[in-house]
């Protein structure tokens, strides 16, 4: 087993900060560190994301070390969320569905390049970008360029789930879910899953 992963937290208010410190270092995978010191990611909460939280999340993901940004907010809207990943985000939380597993989770996705958000929020950006349209998701899915097996491996990699536990809620072999990740960031030549992800989101707005 490697070296825990370095994570710091972010938070106006020092109790709460101090709280999911806590929370995080539960995790044998985690070492909590203070901000400042150089970190693999760093969870930032706020109750809104507007401009100023914009800001934070891209001077974070900006420091020399440029750590992965895991969001914890209060509320999140489609168009906040896709805001958040542009300036740098790679984990979007609602702090009232943030267990302590489901926080590290996204923390340990983020860190390998994976990006995390709750499903029903990628079905609100799905709706949002078809509210005028007629087809099922999969059919205007599949116009966008995804079939629906594309479609069904890349929501649960928007999950935070990993190549072995997508195979399973699929029935694929892990070998099939990392060749269909594969072929989507060659075929729009993505950098990585996360930016898969936030390529599929904006595209259903567009």
């Amino acid at each position: 087993m490697g070296e825990p992963a370095r994570v710091s937290v972010d938070a106006a208010d020092p109790v709460l900060e101090a709280g999911i410190g806590c929370t995080l270092n539960g995790s044998p995978e985690l070492t909590v560190v203070t901000n400042g010191e150089e970190s693999d990611a760093t969870v930032v909460v706020v109750d809104l994301v507007d401009d100023k939280v914009l800001d934070v999340v891209h001077s974070i993901r900006n420091q020399p070390h440029r750590p992965e940004i895991v969001l914890l907010a209060t509320e999140l809207s489609p168009g906040e969320a896709l805001h958040a990943i542009a300036a740098g985000a790679h984990g979007l939380l609602r702090r009232r569905e943030a267990s302590a597993n489901r926080l590290s989770r996204a923390v340990l996705a983020a860190v390998v390049g994976d990006c995390t958000m709750p499903p029903d929020l990628i079905d609100r950006v799905l709706e949002q970008g078809m509210e005028n349209q007629t087809p099922t998701a999969p059919q205007a899915w599949a116009r966008g360029g995804l079939n629906e097996r594309e479609h069904a491996v890349l929501r649960l990699v928007a999950e935070g789930y990993e190549t072995d536990e997508i195979a399973r809620r699929l029935s694929y072999s892990a070998r099939t879910v990392t060749a269909v990740v594969h072929d989507i960031t060659q075929r729009f030549r993505l950098r990585n899953r996360a930016h898969a992800v936030a390529y599929a989101l904006r595209a259903r707005l567009l």
